[in-house]
């Protein structure tokens, strides 16, 4: 996968953002885009084009997001479709209030921990049938639009069903990781027929870049989705089909499980970061990370710093490590254990947690600052916003990019894997248990100021997405950059927390620093002698697409350069 390439500003010592190699100004890979009445941001151009088109032609920002979200599930397998889940965060211009969506799936009701035990397990797999959960994305499109929407979901899903039967070129990007998926997922049923092409010889592959790639299951079973709604998903014959394939393959996903799903809408949740109100939603996703990272380094004069100085670089990542051990401790499923929200992203609690940090030592180990008392009880983001100040965040996800590797005969998508996020471990808050919601990676995002919708925007990519929220805030907040420098600059990466997922050992090493290529070797010396272990990674550092509100009117998109995507409006 190319990586970004970035050279460094000649302005400062330690300055690390991309610049002009004549005059030491900043720049991006490309400009900001304006429009002055709709806008969309998505990974992939069609999947953009299709946003567009169905607001020129009456429907709302939500039926935008909607139909660009179907088309992704099929241009861009490698990250999501309707075997995953969703979250959302919606501006309503009527109400002037943010709602959040949460989309996501239970464990199949007749899979124990008893039966982890039973295995031999201490981690849940990462593909094949017990790590598969309830996938809510259609509930969550059908929720918002009931909500929101003004077209028909026929009229939604049409273009998405009209690309999968006529086909569309792959892009570069996309076209890697599913090249890479294919090795490791084509031993589960119903994969290769579904999502392989014939390489030759006796060969399966994914489809190379400019190929054109169909797949009429999928546009089959979105016809069956749009003519019967959410039902012909969860409790019609899309339902019996999941059923029989899993009892025939060692699963435990059934009917009972589909038809029983729901999805949820909940309160965003925020914390001011100078001046800016910074939204998420609340667990059992982990985008409150985000706000306790922001609130430990609100102290700081990071633009005294300067972006890409040690100190920089330095505080965002022992800020990352101290919010990360209390995601490890806390963050769950609310129906089985109500993480201390209010108290984790308040001021308070961040001025105590802050008293962790030194200006001279990375930490080697960050204990949580909450103890859980039990109560009973890979991705893509695209935003979007319309004419009348409506503004969708939204991340859809399989989970490991393609997920399970499981995919029903005749149905088109693959299963996403997201159980595997589940702890073996009998008392953790996050816990397997039957009918349970898994910790969840994926998180949208969202700004306001004076209580005003600024910005719409998400990083998608793992354990990178609370990282990637922070930095952007702090790259427009912090350092002045625009929207799309913000994105551009090069990013962090922490890797080596204690994981809420798993067996996994508590962090005693400080972990591993990735940075991104160009940061100056003043600040990685820098912070080696601090008692940091950089490394410089190819690819880990997530997918960034943006809206903001134009003061002058309209809206400014930016997209990500690291991946296929394009920010365009009209």
């Amino acid at each position: 996968m190319r990586t970004l390439l970035l050279t460094l500003a000649l302005t400062t010592p330690f300055a690390a953002q991309a610049a002009d190699r004549v005059t030491g100004q900043p720049f991006a890979t490309r400009s900001e885009v304006y429009a002055p009445h709709a806008m969309a941001a998505t990974s992939h151009p069609l999947a953009t084009q299709i946003a567009l088109d169905v607001m020129k032609s009456g429907g709302s920002a939500v039926d935008a997001a909607i139909a660009a979200n179907a088309a992704l599930g099929l241009m861009e397998p490698t990250g999501n479709g309707v075997g995953g889940d969703l979250f959302a965060i919606v501006w309503d211009p009527r109400s002037k209030k943010l709602l959040g969506y949460n989309g996501s799936g239970r464990s199949p009701k007749s899979l124990t921990l008893a039966e982890f035990q039973r295995r031999g397990l201490t981690d849940i797999p990462p593909h094949g049938p017990l790590p598969v959960t309830v996938p809510g994305t259609v509930d969550a499109w059908f929720a918002l639009h009931e909500r929101f929407g003004r077209k028909s979901m026929g009229e939604n899903l049409a273009p998405a069903i009209a690309y999968a039967r006529e086909g569309h070129p792959v892009h570069e990007v996309i076209s890697y990781y599913w090249n890479r998926s294919v090795p490791v997922l084509s031993k589960w049923p119903g994969y290769s027929e579904q999502f392989t092409v014939d390489g030759g010889a006796g060969q399966r592959r994914g489809p190379r870049t400019g190929e054109m790639w169909k797949n009429p299951n999928l546009a089959n079973t979105l016809t069956k989705i749009a003519q019967g709604g959410r039902d012909a998903f969860y409790k019609g014959e899309i339902a019996r089909t999941i059923d029989a394939y899993f009892k025939a393959n060692g699963g435990f996903l059934s009917y009972e499980d589909l038809a029983a799903h729901t999805g949820q809408w909940v309160e965003p949740v925020s914390t001011n970061y100078r001046g800016y109100d910074v939204w998420e939603l609340p667990p059992n996703g982990q985008g409150i990370a985000a706000l306790q990272i922001l609130n430990l380094l609100e102290p700081y004069d990071l633009k005294r710093y300067g972006f890409g100085s040690p100190e920089h670089v330095h505080l965002f990542t022992e800020a990352k490590k101290i919010a990360f051990a209390d995601r490890a401790a806390s963050y769950a499923d609310p129906d089985f254990y109500r993480a201390p929200t209010a108290r984790l992203i308040s001021k308070e609690y961040a001025r105590e947690r802050g008293k962790l940090m030194s200006m001279d030592k990375a930490a080697s180990a960050v204990e949580p600052g909450v103890i859980p008392e039990l109560n009973e009880g890979d991705t893509i983001y695209m935003t979007v916003a319309d004419a009348d100040g409506m503004m969708v965040s939204l991340i859809q996800s399989n989970y490991r990019g393609m997920g399970s590797g499981m995919a029903p005969p005749g149905l088109g998508f693959i299963f996403q894997d997201r159980g595997e996020q589940f702890v073996l471990k009998p008392g953790h808050p996050n816990s397997f248990a039957p009918g349970k919601r898994p910790f969840h990676t994926i998180i949208p995002a969202f700004v306001t100021r004076d209580g005003k919708p600024w910005l719409s925007f998400g990083v998608m990519g793992g354990a990178m997405q609370p990282q990637g929220h922070a930095q952007i805030v702090m790259n427009l907040v912090d350092f002045g950059m625009n929207l799309q420098e913000a994105g551009d600059a090069p990013r962090i990466q922490h890797d080596g927390s204690t994981e809420p997922a798993g067996q996994g050992t508590a962090m005693s090493d400080s972990g591993e620093l990735d940075l991104e290529s160009g940061f100056s070797y003043e600040t990685v010396r820098a912070l080696m002698r601090k008692g940091h272990s950089v490394r410089f990674a190819d690819g880990p550092y997530g997918g960034y697409q943006a809206i903001m509100v134009n003061p002058n009117g309209g809206y400014i998109g930016a997209s990500e350069s690291r991946k296929d995507g394009q920010a365009a409006g009209y």
